[in-house]
């Protein structure tokens, strides 16, 4: 606000004063919902394009199986090169790179990560910045990482396994062998954590929650199976359970669900007796949907001497031998 006096002839004061309000600034209009939605959407999209253009600049033509055709003016592959691997549209890609206003489906992605040779975690990457959503998990084969392999191994007297999406045993140490079979002799078929939590009655034996934990598990089994529907291997194992248990069809009837948690298990085990472990879960971060569960001996009732008497022994497994193959697999 400015104040001034300015005096004027004829008027009785002599003097007027005049205020001088200066205009107001107001504050920039907010943004709304679909404004905001908007920003994000360009961001994104220039984040794809950045990575795509990225990507492609790191691949040799004899990386990907095609002649070299001399020297080139920038690195990488040309981006009809990649659209001719992906078996896409060359302009249509070369939008992607430039940051169009294009939604690519999840198909055209994929070929595109296949095109780039993307590892696991760079096509996560790809698909979260085309769709704005994380892709399903790879349909191949598991593999667990030379890394969590080796890591199980050298975990001496502690016993580990690694199952994977459908709770097929994918990786297991000595310490696991001694408490729940040696997984090496179980056929193939019948190798997975809830198939033979259910038919192998020697594990009714062992566990002393077995109705406790083969609620827990049906649950838990059922939660994960909610990111699969439709997969044929789940429901080929599903039919097979339902078909040969009755405790784990009266349980699957229930619907429940639940998440994986830490706790303890007693082991009543043939040979030694009892003994008490604590478990706890883990997720490698480049296979989500594996886990390594980890057995750590409790002091109680002597566990450690018991575990190192069997793991010195090396019996023959205790748990395989009535763990046959589900049908149909």
């Amino acid at each position: 606000m400015v104040v001034s006096a300015h005096a004027y002839p004829g008027t009785r004061e002599g003097v007027i004063l005049v205020v001088e309000v200066p205009p107001t600034v107001s504050d920039p209009p907010a943004l709304d919902s679909g404004q905001i939605l908007g920003a994000n959407e360009e961001r994104r999209r220039e984040e794809l394009a950045d990575f795509l253009r990225k990507r492609r600049a790191l691949l040799k033509p004899e990386d990907v199986g095609l002649p070299s055709g001399g020297r080139r003016r920038t690195p990488g592959l040309r981006r009809e090169e990649v659209s001719h691997l992906a078996g896409v549209g060359t302009t249509w890609y070369t939008w992607l790179e430039q940051g169009r206003d294009v939604r690519a489906s999840l198909d055209v992605l994929e070929a595109i990560s296949r095109a780039l040779r993307l590892t696991p975690a760079e096509r996560t990457h790809l698909v979260l910045l085309g769709r704005g959503e994380a892709p399903p998990p790879c349909k191949s084969d598991e593999r667990v990482h030379p890394t969590v392999r080796r890591l199980i191994e050298h975990l001496g007297p502690n016993p580990a396994f690694v199952i994977g999406r459908r709770w097929d045993y994918l990786s297991w140490n000595s310490a696991a062998c001694v408490i729940l079979g040696d997984l090496d002799d179980v056929p193939r078929a019948a190798r997975n954590h809830l198939w033979m939590h259910f038919m192998d009655p020697t594990r009714r034996e062992m566990f002393d929650d077995w109705a406790r934990s083969s609620r827990l598990m049906a649950a838990k089994f059922r939660a994960d199976m909610a990111h699969h529907i439709g997969d044929p291997t789940f429901e080929e194992l599903v039919n097979s359970l339902r078909n040969s248990s009755p405790e784990f069809c009266k349980l699957w009837r229930k619907h429940e669900v639940a998440t994986s948690a830490t706790g303890r298990k007693t082991v009543h085990h043939p040979t030694v007796g009892t003994m008490l472990f604590e478990h706890a879960v883990f997720h490698p971060q480049e296979s989500p949907e594996q886990r390594m569960i980890l057995y750590s001996p409790l002091p109680d009732e002597d566990t450690p001497a018991k575990l190192a008497t069997l793991l010195g022994a090396q019996p023959a497994g205790v748990a395989a031998a009535g763990a046959q193959a589900p049908k149909g697999a």
